[in-house]
């Protein structure tokens, strides 16, 4: 991300990822660090997801709704959704990796466009609000995502995007076994320093990279599930209910190690505004 020396760096349990010795951002090589165990996009669980969603719309909406609204990685379009009931004009872009329906009143009403931001071009332009949930971690050429999602702002718009955090304690603890790993389209991962960074140079202002307490809640479950019994899954770890049991259980201890120690906290959120 800023143009220094990279290194290999061996994580527990056998898998190397590529590392910025400057910024610490992290590339992932799936020869090197292989996910193995899971053969899908997605390998989330839809209860937890609508949560987090909850829980996003709501920061997403503390100043307001805003009139118009562009999703990087729409998926179901469950989000914009959201936005949609509220009043919104709603846009997105999605390279449909899930296979998965779209809303329908989102499709019918929505500004949608097939293929990843990066190389779609004709965006609309004077969006409110652009926004991305776990996707950066996904693209080729973060810049070009980011300089493209400044160019769909209106002046004094407003960018927040949630990517997991590369320089997260999880990546030490958990090695190879780390549930951020097990999506085989996870080939990068942001530091803060790497994610401000980028925001920067793609031209945005007022740029702040928090780590988000309440996102991710089963990182840990389903990380220690992996550790102890690796193997495939085609579905995902987090397709076991003794694992998602144990996920729910754990929420009250995971959620007090995150508040003792902000590192553990597994993902980045960056908010950002265009001058």
């Amino acid at each position: 991300m800023c143009g220094s020396d990279v290194r290999g760096q061996a994580i527990r349990g056998g898998c190397v990822l590529e590392k910025c010795q400057t910024c610490g951002h992290l590339l992932r090589d799936l020869e090197r660090c292989p996910a193995d165990h899971r053969d899908l996009a997605y390998g989330g669980e839809p209860t937890l997801d609508r949560i987090r969603l909850d829980l996003t719309y709501r920061e997403l909406v503390r100043d307001g709704v805003p009139d118009r609204v562009f999703e990087v990685g729409f998926g179901a379009g469950s989000m914009l959704r959201r936005f949609l009931d509220d009043g919104a004009s709603v846009a997105g872009v999605d390279p449909d990796q899930l296979g998965i329906d779209v809303d329908e009143r989102v499709r019918a009403e929505g500004d949608l466009r097939t293929g990843g931001i990066e190389d779609v071009s004709r965006l609309p332009g004077d969006q409110d609000l652009v926004y991305g949930i776990h996707v950066l971690e996904h693209v080729v050429d973060p810049h070009i995502a980011l300089r493209a999602s400044y160019d769909l702002l209106r002046p004094g718009g407003r960018a927040s995007f949630i990517t997991p955090a590369g320089d997260s304690s999880g990546v030490e603890r958990y090695g190879a076994a780390w549930w951020m790993l097990e999506d085989p389209t996870h080939i990068r991962f942001f530091t803060a320093a790497s994610l401000a960074r980028a925001a920067r140079e793609a031209g945005f202002v007022d740029v702040e990279v928090r780590r988000l307490l309440l996102d991710s809640l089963s990182v840990d479950a389903a990380s220690i599930a992996r550790a102890l019994r690796p193997g495939s899954r085609p579905r995902g770890v987090l397709g076991a209910r003794p694992v998602l049991a144990g996920a729910v259980a754990s929420l009250p201890l995971v959620v007090a190690q995150r508040l003792v120690s902000p590192r553990s906290r597994p993902t980045l959120q960056l908010l950002a505004r265009r001058p």
